[in-house]
């Protein structure tokens, strides 16, 4: 991030109507020449341009202000918000190119011969095909089977590998989730054979 507050000249004219600061501090806060911002107050230079207030902005403190007031040779400092942008972009349909869609039913072999426990759904979305087409590659009537090679997505980019470790942990979670409900269906089973 520069040092130079958002929009300038209106950061400048809402400095020279609203504050007490030298030309010379407006000007060093926001890099323009201390013969522009005499300009700016004298209403030559910057005419039309609405007034931009950085303390609501969060680029100024009033506190900022005053202290930069009553010390004449102080610069002010602008205000630095550490921002936390994410990284994590839109989910957009995945394009595969054409010299890869082939390899997607073979991926799909793949997952399905080292991952048993993914779903069908998990399975499509790694690797940006159709339930439909998982389920013929499992039940073995795909019209390509015969010539299928399992190759691994990771390998051949379809997807990457955080994307299918957090597919077969969440795998790993429902199978544990349903292994506890088929045991507490059997013990209140067995509680009302008992009584």
């Amino acid at each position: 991030m520069s040092d130079t507050p958002l929009m300038p000249k209106a950061t400048a004219v809402w400095l020279v109507e609203n504050t007490s600061l030298s030309f010379k501090q407006i000007a060093n806060f926001c890099k323009l020449h201390e013969v522009e911002v005499q300009g700016i107050a004298d209403g030559e230079v910057a005419k039309g341009i609405k007034a931009y207030n950085p303390i609501i902005a969060g680029q100024l403190t009033r506190e900022e202000i005053e202290l930069a007031t009553k010390d004449q040779a102080r610069d002010l400092n602008l205000n630095r918000k550490e921002l936390d942008i994410s990284t994590k972009e839109r989910k957009r349909p995945k394009y595969t190119p054409l010299s890869k869609r082939q390899d997607r039913p073979d991926s799909i072999l793949w997952l399905l011969k080292n991952f048993p426990e993914l779903k069908e759904s998990q399975i499509a979305k790694l690797v940006g095909s159709t339930t439909n087409t998982v389920n013929s590659i499992k039940k073995k009537n795909y019209w390509n089977f015969n010539n299928l090679n399992a190759k691994d997505p990771v390998a051949i980019n379809l997807c990457t590998q955080q994307d299918l470790f957090n597919a077969v942990e969440k795998a790993k979670r429902r199978i544990k989730r349903e292994k506890k409900k088929i045991e507490k269906t059997k013990e209140k089973e067995t509680e009302t054979e008992t009584q």
